[in-house]
């Protein structure tokens, strides 16, 4: 039995080896020489992999390989359902030459506002839990957006935050973790970043502020970073439908913002999509060919990240 279960294993390692190795040599001849310059020492906070409830791209261990061969620093592995803290720990077994993190969403599957939930993660092994998500797809604002009857996690009632919210706040505070806001409302956003501020938050993020369910005005977004927070703008598929005026959007705001108030990343993983180092990569070249200098696409894709995460 156990010469047959090793059997398996081995069979199953050359299996996820051969499959990275497909899709690494396609999406080099893809990404080239620009964007593997452009991706050396980026650090990715908001990447999708498997294991998963839903269809995925690619799963932990081979996007952290993949990072590593297109010189990138690291990753955060969100999974809207669960911590993604132990995960991480278990990928730099595997890969240790990309620093991988993880974090938790406050959606219904973890207690949803749940300050028990947050204190958990951060005593997992190796401390690789560095953000906290409000809730995302079960937002109250995601929920209503989306016109959908069910459960969601609210974050605020008349115009003030709930206890519980409050709570999870001040272990964030605490523990020197990451506030980001999720899918909530840009009100809701903007109660969450002021209390984070009163509370001495280390680093605060708007989560995919242009992006639907958040649609963050301008005057908002300047009014986040007058709180401390940076303004997360996401890839996604850049070739895909929209990509490019989506591009001259998020190149506007951010010439409007200032770089150094904006953080980079992919936002990929989902099946169908770019993998998510070729998507960050072209994202990159994306804004690169839109006029920003190598040194404020190294603020927004290197060093941003690196503070929110708390590196040196």
């Amino acid at each position: 039995m156990r010469a047959r279960a090793a059997a398996v294993a081995l069979l199953l390692a050359a299996a996820t080896t051969s499959l990275l190795g497909v899709r690494t040599g396609r999406a080099q001849g893809r990404s080239g020489d620009a964007a593997a310059s452009a991706l050396a020492g980026a650090i990715d906070v908001h990447v999708h992999t498997l294991p998963d409830d839903r269809p995925r791209s690619v799963d932990a261990i081979q996007v952290a390989r993949l990072a590593r061969e297109r010189g990138m620093r690291g990753l955060v592995l969100k999974n809207h359902y669960e911590s993604t803290a132990g995960l991480a720990y278990i990928v730099r077994q595997v890969v240790p030459d990309v620093e991988v993190f993880g974090g938790i969403d406050l959606n219904l599957t973890v207690g949803g506002i749940n300050p028990a939930a947050v204190e958990h993660m951060t005593r997992l092994t190796g401390g690789f839990g560095r953000i906290v998500w409000m809730p995302t797809f079960d937002a109250e604002n995601q929920v209503r957006t989306s016109k959908e009857q069910r459960p969601f996690v609210a974050v605020a009632r008349n115009g003030d935050l709930l206890p519980a919210v409050k709570e999870v706040i001040a272990l964030v505070a605490r523990h020197g973790l990451a506030l980001a806001t999720g899918h909530s409302s840009p009100d809701e956003a903007l109660l969450l970043l002021r209390e984070g501020q009163r509370a001495g938050v280390r680093a605060m993020v708007v989560t995919h502020a242009m992006n639907t369910p958040v649609l963050m005005t301008l005057a908002q977004m300047q009014e986040a970073t007058k709180l401390g927070a940076l303004i997360e703008f996401v890839g996604g598929s850049v070739g895909g439908a929209g990509g490019s005026e989506r591009m001259d959007r998020f190149a506007a705001a951010i010439r409007a913002l200032g770089p150094e108030f904006c953080i980079l990343s992919s936002d990929l993983g989902q099946q169908g999509n770019p993998l998510p180092p070729d998507g960050y990569g072209a994202f990159l070249l994306a804004l690169r060919d839109r006029g920003f200098t190598a040194q404020q696409l190294d603020r927004m894709a290197k060093q941003n990240p690196a503070r929110l995460l708390g590196l040196p």
